[in-house]
């Protein structure tokens, strides 16, 4: 497996033409066992349909480029990693309910417009610190996600199979249907506020919290009906969908060129992003992304210098287009008020128009002595506060948050109404833990009062 970092890539002449993503060390790809295999489902994926829309790419975009001049917010969340067995009605639902629902706290009691963004409907691939796994002395490849292999600790289970992507693709198109659905049905209509937290109002605090700015919206929603207005925004919502571009075989065999611009789109999302393992500047997954049309994102550690991260805006947004790149920050609670203001400083400085988004997750993960992979809620929060904190100090636009969430009652994550002696209850991530609902509108809330006291 390549796993090379960026000391160890070769460095390209400035005068180089521009080399194929395939010619340069693609980071964190599987060992595909067949290479024949490989070959053939990916061409069979090249005759698919796309699962997104060029023109609906183009459209996030203009959005994000709100986001990058400080005239919206982004909000980003949903599964660490998607699983085949949880592409159900009932599974999307609940995911798409509680991003609605921050939505309408952020929108109602931030004052802001809210772009919506899920991890739906691609999020398959994982990348992991170690390629093998080893239990009781025996050791097996590491789990990356249903799109290379399963979870279940047995050799069978484990060995890459490329067919997967395939499943991966339906399962994906099955989202992308079920979401739509929900979205222009009326299930998102703004007087379903209420309904959203039917099951919940009774047993979380957030849910009454959040029922209060239920009603606010309702007696606003019927202020302007008895004026006349009734805006066709009001009945529905753009959700769109978005992953980690990690598996650079699958993304290039959805990538289609639209006829309209001449331009390359990966059309299995309308967003993707280049994660902390993956964004070497000499590397595939930098290159791949700086030749399609998307929006992308990048996400960006503790680590990175303000050098790295202009080269960065230099590959990846040559045309200093808004809406174009936005960099996600995972600094963690610890390092993100120290770590942040350089970059930002700097980039600022370049002319650039990039959004700035907290991810308050991936740096804050820790073993409970349970076993448990886990995260303070109380660190999520501070990262936030810390983030919103350097953008205040610096006078730039704290631009949204990216977490991982479910709208399930799920265990995970310790804080709010989840304590360390919980997280066996409810487990049930497959990679890294998840908000839960409660947790999630509890987020929502720290984020509009915070963006309300800029």
């Amino acid at each position: 497996m390549n796993t090379q970092t960026a000391d160890t890539l070769p460095t390209l002449p400035a005068a180089a033409p521009r080399p194929h993503w395939r010619s340069l060390p693609a980071a964190q790809q599987p060992d595909w066992p067949d290479p024949e295999a490989l070959r053939a489902t990916l061409s069979e994926l090249e005759s698919y349909p796309p699962l997104v829309f060029a023109g609906e790419c183009d459209q996030l975009r203009d959005k994000l480029a709100a986001v990058a001049r400080g005239e919206a917010f982004l909000l980003q969340g949903g599964d660490c990693a998607e699983s085949f067995a949880a592409v159900g009605a009932d599974q999307i639902r609940n995911k798409l309910k509680t991003l609605l629902q921050m939505g309408a706290v952020l929108t109602y009691a931030g004052s802001v417009p809210v772009v919506k963004v899920g991890r739906i409907a691609g999020q398959y691939s994982k990348p992991r610190s170690k390629p093998t796994e080893t239990r009781d002395g025996v050791t097996l490849p590491a789990y990356r996600g249903d799109s290379v292999n399963g979870f279940e600790f047995t050799e069978e289970s484990r060995r890459p199979d490329p067919e997967r992507l395939k499943r991966m693709y339906q399962a994906s198109a099955a989202t992308l249907n079920l979401v739509r659905s929900f979205t222009g049905g009326g299930y998102a209509d703004l007087r379903q506020v209420h309904a959203w937290n039917q099951d919940f109002v009774k047993t979380s605090r957030s849910g009454q919290r959040y029922e209060t700015v239920a009603r606010e919206i309702d007696r606003a929603l019927n202020f302007m009906h008895a004026c006349g207005a009734d805006p066709a925004q009001m009945h529905s919502a753009e959700v769109y969908a978005s992953h980690e571009a990690l598996i650079l075989d699958y993304e290039a065999a959805l990538t289609r060129t639209d006829e309209r611009t001449g331009q390359p789109y990966d059309l299995s999302g309308h967003m993707v992003w280049i994660g902390e393992r993956t964004r070497q500047l000499d590397g595939a997954h930098v290159e791949f992304c700086s030749r399609i049309r998307n929006p992308i994102g990048v996400k960006i550690g503790p680590k990175a210098t303000p050098d790295e991260v202009l080269a960065l805006i230099d590959r990846l947004d040559e045309d200093r287009e808004p809406g174009r790149l936005t960099f996600i920050v995972r600094m963690g609670a610890g390092h993100v008020r120290d770590r942040l203001p350089a970059l930002v400083e700097k980039v600022t400085a370049s002319g650039a128009q990039v959004g700035w988004v907290c991810d308050p997750m991936h740096g804050n993960t820790f073993e409970a002595p349970s076993g448990h992979k886990t995260r303070r809620f109380d660190d999520v929060l501070d990262e936030v506060k810390g983030f919103f904190e350097v953008h205040q100090g610096l006078g730039t636009h704290a631009g949204g948050i990216h977490v991982e969430l479910t709208g399930d009652d799920v265990t995970e994550c310790v804080g709010g109404e989840v304590y360390a002696d919980d997280l066996r209850q409810r487990y049930e991530t497959f990679c890294d833990p998840r908000l839960n609902r409660s947790q999630s509108l509890d987020l929502a809330f720290l984020v509009a009062e915070t963006y309300l006291d800029r």
